[in-house]
């Protein structure tokens, strides 16, 4: 089946681009984030293919005082690989690694136009194996790189422009992991959903500090990396690390209410950051866990819906909730310097299950 995808030198294996290896659950996706630390806007957007579903879809969303303004599209891909839009959003490389484009032209008042560009070459994650058993949960790659943000959001006739103070994040992402509809063939033997995340990329004068951590039940890592990127490093010039965090729960909730990481570089760096959140997006906004637009889901040749969601009303028994980003204020103490510094930061968390370190079952 070849596609327009196929005149570009990109190839891996012996098969046309359309096809991505025999896994159904094959994906290929692009987030993007930015964010105003003087006003606690904050503005997503995401776009995915899902080859073997044949479906893409895309999303933006924007959190204004309290309330998640969100624009959902889905398509049937017809293994158009090479057309980076679906509906009124679209994706623009405009120099690779470095600096890309979204827009999305005027949906039920919601649009957007922003340019992200990386102050640093992109890092790449540890590879993310998950099985559950004999089946493979998760196979994947992801970049993710620190950005500079150009442009604006307009929610009902109002525009917000993102410059100077604010900040970006992006990542991309290709491989296996859950798309569509659910398998319906259980796993044996029966064991209980378990999912522990937390990502949380950080804002400092010259450089930008990334964490994350995938747990099991008990706590104990099974993919977990921190990297020091300065401004304008190379691939060979980010500074690997080791970090530890402690979160701390809402009462009642599975949402984090504050943390500290603390951060050993290979450098000698020796780092406590405290975060403090000020804002928060729900995911569901970007089709995470979204009841109705979760990833892959099937909507016909193209189906584009507006969403409100009030964040004032929250829902701690809805695991469509649960997962979210935290806009924070970041204090970051280097107790090897003894210098204290000030910074902004993203703390997405999604906790499924029992885990330990949280007291949760």
């Amino acid at each position: 089946m070849l596609t327009a995808a196929d005149e570009w030198h990109v190839h891996q294996t012996p098969e046309p681009i359309a096809v991505a290896g025999t896994d159904r659950n094959f994906y290929d996706r692009s987030y993007f984030g930015a964010f105003d630390p003087q006003s606690g806007l904050m503005v997503a957007a995401a776009f995915g293919m899902y080859p073997h579903l044949n479906v893409a879809d895309a999303h933006l969303t924007v959190v204004l005082g309290g309330v998640q303004h969100a624009v959902h599209a889905s398509k049937t891909l017809h293994s158009d690989r090479a057309t980076l839009r679906v509906g009124p959003v679209a994706i623009e490389v405009v120099e690779p690694l470095r600096c890309l484009r979204v827009t999305v032209d005027e949906t039920d008042g919601v649009a957007a136009e922003l340019t992200v560009t990386g102050t640093h070459f992109p890092i790449e994650e540890p590879r993310f194996v998950y099985r559950i058993g004999p089946r493979t949960f998760m196979d994947y790659t992801r970049l993710s790189q620190g950005c500079t943000v150009d442009g604006w959001v307009s929610v009902d006739g109002e525009r917000h422009v993102l410059g100077a103070g604010a900040f970006a994040l992006r990542d991309r992402s290709w491989g296996i992991r859950p798309t569509g509809a659910p398998d319906p063939q259980p796993h044996l033997p029966p064991r209980a959903p378990q999912f522990a995340w937390l990502w949380t990329p950080v804002r400092l004068p010259g450089r930008t500090i990334f964490w994350h951590l995938n747990a099991d039940a008990a706590g104990r890592p099974w993919n977990t990396r921190a990297t020091i990127c300065p401004d304008r490093a190379g691939e060979e010039e980010h500074v690997h690390a080791h970090g530890v965090m402690t979160p701390v729960l809402e009462p009642g909730t599975r949402w984090v209410a504050g943390a500290t990481l603390t951060i050993a570089a290979d450098d000698g760096t020796d780092l406590e950051l405290t975060y403090e959140p000020r804002a928060h997006l729900e995911m569901q906004g970007l089709g995470y866990r979204h009841p109705s637009w979760s990833h892959g889901l099937a909507h016909g040749e193209l189906e584009v819906a507006r969403e409100t969601i009030d964040l004032t009303a929250p829902d701690p028994g809805a695991l469509h909730r649960w997962h979210r980003q935290l806009l924070c204020d970041v204090t970051a103490v280097d107790r090897a310097a003894e210098t204290t510094e000030r910074g902004t930061g993203i703390l997405e968390h999604l906790v499924i299950g029992p885990y330990a370190p949280l007291g949760l079952g």
